[in-house]
């Protein structure tokens, strides 16, 4: 996939508030401050694209991103760790479960998970969901620039003994932009 303009589209807190274009919908999900943004950037070559910040739960809103005028890439608030109340949380999980489940336009969700910490619960239950909403989903470790070699393998096989049904799996470093063109190409594949 080659990405030739992006814009920020629209924020919504509610599912009654979704674009209503008939565009197909690639979206990115994963713990607070796993990289999202900092991905989508990258990916876009739109530096300030999608806000980024080193505090947890930054993201509050569902994010659309028009790209090539042709399909939206959809930030969604982190999961797990954020400075918010629980009843906020509770907000913020309720909207998301019910966009992931029922929204009809979703292709392909990109679960982002951070390489140094492979075997958190939150991400097993994401993959979980997503399997349960029969969501053709992809994984992408992040902060592969991290580790070292052996740590590497560690999460190689984390992933295998988790036994994700995810479609593709890439190793990603937003310092290098080791797996960037990886991910373009896996995404081609849904968006024609």
């Amino acid at each position: 996939m080659k990405i030739r303009n992006a814009r920020f589209y629209k924020s919504v807190s509610a599912l009654d508030q979704l674009p209503e274009e008939p565009l197909p919908e690639i979206v990115f999900v994963g713990r607070s401050n796993v990289g999202k943004s900092t991905l989508l950037n990258a990916l876009t070559g739109r530096k300030g694209l999608a806000k980024t910040s080193t505090t947890p739960g930054k993201t509050q809103l569902i994010n659309y991103f028009v790209i090539n005028d042709t399909c939206y890439f959809v930030d969604l608030p982190g999961y797990g760790y954020a400075r918010v109340g629980k009843g906020k949380r509770f907000e913020w999980g309720k909207l998301l479960g019910e966009y992931v489940r029922t929204g009809e336009r979703i292709v392909l969700v990109i679960l982002l998970i951070d390489s140094r910490h492979p075997d958190m619960e939150s991400d097993k239950e994401m993959a979980e969901f997503l399997d349960y909403c029969g969501r053709e989903y992809g994984i992408v470790l992040t902060k592969y620039d991290k580790l070292k070699q052996k740590e590497k393998a560690r999460a190689r096989l984390a992933m295998k003994n988790h036994s994700f049904n995810s479609k593709f799996i890439v190793n990603y470093s937003a310092l290098s932009g080791q797996g960037k063109e990886e991910l373009l190409e896996q995404l081609a594949v849904y968006t024609g």
